[in-house]
């Protein structure tokens, strides 16, 4: 059976507006997240999100939710690089940040959910499970040590 989600919460010395603005400008997003370009984002749900992966190619994902500086979600394929996010092959990336008024820290927690929904084959999509598991880490340190470095 493959597990539906992967949740990963990390503590970021900087206020939940700081920790909002690296989260969401095409700026940050790009490095934190991308190759080190801008991204193309329409903030608003529905709204369009393009993340560009280099050797993973060019990811498209739909936003969900906007509720500054709370709650960011969008789903992304888990197919083929480009693929348009749909019922079908799509995970769903929620952040939520809270904060932590007595350290002014943030708290975000990352859930990315239905893994166990894909239409992939069952191998397939446990391996993009077992991926994005073993890359989100990574990705929410670079989020953090942007926000850190730009906290001031």
């Amino acid at each position: 059976m493959i597990p539906d989600a992967i949740e990963r919460s990390i503590v970021i010395n900087a206020s939940r507006e700081r920790v909002w603005t690296v989260l969401t400008e095409p700026a940050f997003l790009g490095r934190w997240f991308g190759n080190g370009e801008p991204v193309k984002v329409d903030l608003r749900p529905g709204g369009l999100l393009v993340l560009d992966h280099g050797v993973h190619g060019v990811i498209p994902a739909r936003i969900e939710t906007v509720e500054p500086p709370r709650i960011l979600s969008w789903r992304w394929s888990q197919g083929a690089a480009g693929e348009e996010p749909d019922d079908t092959n799509a995970t769903r990336v929620e952040f939520t940040l809270t904060e932590d008024e007595s350290s002014a820290s943030t708290r975000l927690t990352m859930v990315e959910s239905g893994f166990a929904r894909l239409g992939l084959p069952g191998d397939e999509a446990a391996a993009r499970h077992r991926a994005n598991s073993g890359n989100w880490p990574g990705k929410l340190d670079q989020l953090r040590a942007e926000c850190e470095r730009s906290e001031g």
